[in-house]
């Protein structure tokens, strides 16, 4: 049957071509930056500086640079210096703009699209420069070639001049765009024989978010990185902005690095425990077909069919311990999520162990059990590169490789090389061999053990057989996703927090004083201390290796703990059993920290109207808030309540200020810097001692002695 068409829900149809927009060049980028540099914060802002230093490796990994300059300046710009080939700065014909003018002002402009000037690169996209000027109130590029200095200067993308006073060079200073395209100025001589780059700019406060700082730790650690992967590199790290609480707080510091071992010698430094084998390396090539599109001499793309190389290098050992530490590169590119290079490692890994316990098996007692990937990964550190030239990346951000071919290739090394390595017959590679699939066999039995063990401790049959610990006030929901378990320091918060709750999906569990610091503790220890066991048997999903974040019985895990320094150490701990042990639930976001006010402040209304109820939750914002009511001249009452325990509040505060989904405010744990993560968890609660008391020593000066409860 036919039907009318149905009109538009605001019946004037007024919807026209005119109505779209089309935004042109860097306009987009401006518009829309998170699609770029995947956030406006401080991880967008690192990802702009290490787009304009990707570009001086990528001339490191050509083999024409060897020493890069990055210098957090005091005026808030950011320089990276090199001595690469330098920018091109003649004529691009089809488009009349000079090399520097097309590489910052053009997306997906640059040399490394046809496969002739760069063999491997970073910068695949072409929008890496031009992105970082878009987002920059101001960049400033020089560029030393053929016994001159070439400069150009761009504001918020557009070429230009700026008009520097005698203080210096600043975003603010007044600009002159360019009327028309024009070469590149020469600025000034340099020597014959010179060459390289400097790139400077200041991010643009219109775009990034206010507070934005660069990193410094962050920043060592890639470039550390970086140094490990192109060995004879000298990146050297300059913060001259005295900024509180970093390095450089009293006075520019700097940090050179340089590293001829390759990857060998970044495994050794990434390596957490004592050793079961050496670091072996396995290398190896390949070679596969790929149809891409390259620009032909009239400006037309035409599909090509090329023969790429890949080739891969990786470092790997095993150790004592059970975590698995591997990290995966393209082209010196951190991959955070892997891609097809890590499926390739991973399943010629899983390949080569399984054929070699079973050609081993009688004398490894296997039976008819088979490894999982959990169980060889145990206790490895690696480091997977390839090289290949124009790699294809899951967006630009780079976080995933999707070459499909090289899969197969990295797979075809790995159990060529990883074979030669396990049935080696010299004695050294025999022996750890040995060792190696022992330790495997071992994990695989603990981990079908576990999961036996496990099966036993599912939801329903918990709560069938009772077996639950008598103190756990449970919720009545059975929707996981609903569900909430608050971990509640002490029997007095316990019992304000019963009343408090809704039954219905906020279930408690109480926990008497400070548990057991699992950092230092064995596991057998870990599981014998009893605040640790319940939390576990409550959560349900198991520990360590054999945790199902499936299984787990609650959608959301609140610590709720006192707003003092007893509480934040209570805090800490916990956050540690969660980090060691139950680290996928970290990971899925679903690890909240309550934040309940320290002080109440009453304003005293006039009349019959009721007082109102302030909350402030630290001393900062007490005193903020305490000086506007003043200033409005609304009274306050004396003395102002300051909370020392979750027990002091009455069950309605409790509620209103911390537990009541549509009031209070949650800090949700998370995972975004594992590596910061594991070393301040190994610092302040691990067993080496020394280091803490360093830590405390240095820091003690910081510490403010009113937040101090004496």
């Amino acid at each position: 049957m036919a039907s009318a068409s149905r009109p538009a829900p605001n019946g004037n149809g007024d919807y026209t071509a005119r109505h779209l927009q089309v935004l042109e060049g860097l306009e987009a980028v401006r518009k829309r930056p998170g699609m770029y540099i995947g956030s406006t914060d401080q991880r967008g802002l690192m990802h702009c500086l290490w787009e304009i230093i990707d570009n001086a490796v990528d001339e490191a990994l050509a083999g024409v640079c060897d020493h890069i300059d990055v210098i957090l300046a005091r005026d808030g710009s950011i320089e990276v210096r090199d001595n690469g080939r330098g920018i091109p700065v003649d004529m691009e014909p089809r488009t009349g703009l000079s090399g520097v003018e097309l590489v910052f002002t053009k997306l997906h402009a640059g040399g490394k699209f046809g496969g002739t000037s760069y063999a491997a690169t970073g910068g695949l996209h072409g929008v890496g420069a031009s992105v970082v000027n878009a987002l920059s109130a101001r960049l400033d590029v020089e560029v030393d070639r053929d016994g001159r200095t070439y400069g150009m200067s761009f504001r918020r993308g557009e070429p230009g001049i700026f008009t520097d006073s005698g203080s210096g060079h600043s975003p603010d200073s007044p600009f002159e765009p360019y009327e028309k395209r024009s070469a590149v100025p020469v600025i000034g001589k340099t020597k014959r024989g010179v060459t390289g780059s400097r790139v400077r700019f200041w991010p643009d406060p219109h775009i990034f978010l206010k507070g934005s700082v660069l990193d410094y730790d962050a920043l060592v650690g890639r470039a550390r990185q970086t140094s490990f992967l192109v060995p004879g590199l000298r990146l050297v790290i300059r913060d001259e902005r005295r900024l509180p609480g970093t390095p450089a707080a009293d006075g520019p510091v700097e940090e050179v690095f340089h590293h001829d071992g390759g990857i060998t010698e970044f495994v050794e430094f990434l390596a957490p425990d004592p050793p079961v084998t050496d670091v072996w390396r396995l290398q190896g090539s390949g070679t596969f077909k790929e149809t891409v599109p390259i620009l032909d001499n009239e400006g037309h793309m035409s599909p090509t069919e090329l023969e790429r190389e890949c080739v891969v290098d990786v470092a790997l050992r095993w150790g004592q311990g059970y975590d698995a530490r591997m990290q995966s590169f393209v082209n010196i590119i951190t991959t955070p999520k892997g891609g097809t290079h890590v499926a390739g490692f991973e399943q010629a890994l899983l390949k080569v162990f399984r054929r070699q316990l079973e050609i081993n098996g009688r004398r490894l007692k296997v039976g008819n059990d088979k490894p999982d990937k959990d169980d060889v990964l145990a206790g490895m550190t690696a480091v997977v590169t390839v090289r290949l030239a124009e790699p294809q990346f899951e967006g630009q951000t780079k976080e995933v490789l999707g070459t499909n071919a090289v899969r197969a290739i990295v797979a075809r090394v790995v159990e060529t090389e990883l074979t030669a390595r396990l049935t080696s017959t010299k004695r050294g590679d025999k022996a750890q061999a040995a060792l190696l699939l022992e330790k495997v066999v071992s994990e695989m039995k603990s981990r079908i053990s576990a999961r036996l063990h496990k099966e036993t401790q599912r939801r329903k049959n918990a709560l069938e057989s009772s077996t639950l610990p008598t103190k756990l006030r449970d919720c009545r929901t059975n929707d996981v996703d609903r569900s909430e378990l608050f971990i509640v320091e002490g029997d007095s918060a316990m019992g304000t927090a019963k009343e408090a709750r809704n039954s219905e999906f906020q279930a408690l569990l109480p926990i008497r004083g400070k548990i057991l610091n699992v950092q230092k503790a064995s596991v057998s220890d870990m599981l014998k201390n009893a605040e640790c066991a319940s939390i576990i048997q409550v959560i349900g999903a198991g520990s360590g290796r054999s945790f199902d974040l499936a299984a787990a019985r609650y959608g959301k895990v609140i610590i709720m703990t006192d707003a003092d320094v007893d509480g934040a150490h209570i805090r800490t701990l916990l956050l540690t059993l969660f980090f060691r042990y139950m680290r996928p639930l970290v990971e899925a976001g679903r690890v909240y920290a309550a934040m309940p006010p320290l002080h109440r402040i009453e304003v005293v209304n006039a009349g019959a109207k009721k007082n109102e109820l302030i909350y402030t939750y630290n001393e900062i914002e007490m005193r903020r808030t305490v000086a506007r009511l003043e200033k409005t001249g609304k009274k306050i009452k004396q003395p102002m309540q300051r909370y020392k325990g979750l027990g002091e509040m009455n069950a309605d505060q409790l509620a209103d200020t911390t537990m009541d989904p549509r009031h209070r405010t949650l800090r949700r744990v998370t995972m975004r810097d594992f590596e910061a993560a594991e070393g301040t968890f190994e610092l302040l609660m691990g067993n080496e001692v020394a280091p803490r008391k360093d830590f405390i020593i240095e820091s003690a000066a910081e510490v403010d002695r009113e937040r101090i409860d004496a």
